[in-house]
């Protein structure tokens, strides 16, 4: 997703998103450690949307955005 897009929700559904994402996030950790998971980039674009989502988070409650 964007930072345009993040920028329109709310501070709570962007909280609500972080929590999916991390969860998302250490499963997609478990299964590359067991070679469960065959798309490995999944997991470094998971973090990157955590850190995304996070970033707009801090600008929102900064007043920035």
């Amino acid at each position: 997703m964007k930072a345009k897009e993040l920028r329109d929700k709310s501070v709570a559904e962007l909280e609500q998103m972080v929590k999916d994402e991390q969860a998302a996030a250490f499963k997609a950790r478990r299964d590359l450690a067991f070679r469960q998971l065959t798309d490995t980039a999944s997991f470094k674009i998971r973090r990157h949307n955590i850190a995304r989502i996070l970033t707009v988070i801090n600008e929102k409650k900064r007043g920035n955005a």
